[in-house]
C-alpha cells in the first residue's frame, strides 16, 4: 500500500467491527451517533445535520471498548451504477481516545476495505483543511480549492487507483 503511513496498533481494550448500518445493534447506532454529535457538533461548535440520511447506505467501521462504548468510527460508500463515487467519510475519534493513533487505524482499515471491495477504484473524501497532511499520508491528493463547509475550511481529496 504505497503512500500509506504505518498502521498503528489497536490499544488494548478496543476491538473493531465492520458492519452495514442495518446490522448494527440499536446500542451501537446510538453510540455512533452520540460520539459523532459530541465531536462534530459540540466540540467543533458546528450546527449541521449530523444525521444526514446517508448512514443506511454506508458500510461502517466502529472501534469499541469491551463494554460496547463506541470510541472511534469511519464510514465508506462504495461506487455504484448510479454514479456514486467510492468515498470515505465521518472519520471520528472520541476525545478520550485521541493521541493513540486511532485515526491512522481507521484510515488504514477504510482504505484496505475499499481495496478489497472495489479494487483499483479511486477513493474520494472531503477533508477539514488542517488535516490535509494527515490524509496525504494515506496517498490522498488535494483535488479542489479551499471551501467552507458548515463554517469549517475543507478541501476535496482523492486517492488515485
Amino acid at each position: 500500500m504505497s503512500g500509506m503511513t504505518k498502521l498503528a496498533t489497536l490499544p488494548e481494550g478496543l476491538h473493531g467491527l465492520w458492519a452495514a448500518f442495518d446490522d448494527l445493534s440499536a446500542r451501537q447506532v446510538h453510540g455512533l451517533l452520540k460520539m459523532r454529535q459530541d465531536v462534530f457538533m459540540l466540540e467543533q461548535n458546528c450546527l449541521f445535520p449530523e444525521i444526514d440520511g446517508k448512514d443506511p447506505e454506508a458500510l461502517h467501521f466502529l472501534l469499541m471498548q469491551e463494554d460496547g462504548v463506541v470510541s472511534a468510527a469511519v464510514r465508506i460508500f462504495l461506487a455504484d451504477d448510479a454514479g456514486l463515487e467510492t468515498r470515505i467519510g465521518r472519520v471520528v475519534v472520541s476525545k478520550a481516545w485521541r493521541g493513540k493513533r486511532l485515526g491512522d487505524y481507521l484510515m488504514a482499515e477504510a482504505v484496505k476495505k475499499v481495496g478489497e471491495l472495489r479494487p483499483g477504484q479511486p477513493i474520494h473524501l472531503s477533508a477539514q483543511a488542517h488535516l490535509e497532511a494527515f490524509y496525504a499520508g494515506f496517498g490522498f491528493q488535494r483535488s479542489s480549492d479551499l471551501y467552507l463547509e458548515d463554517g469549517i475550511e475543507h478541501v476535496d481529496m482523492i486517492r488515485p487507483s
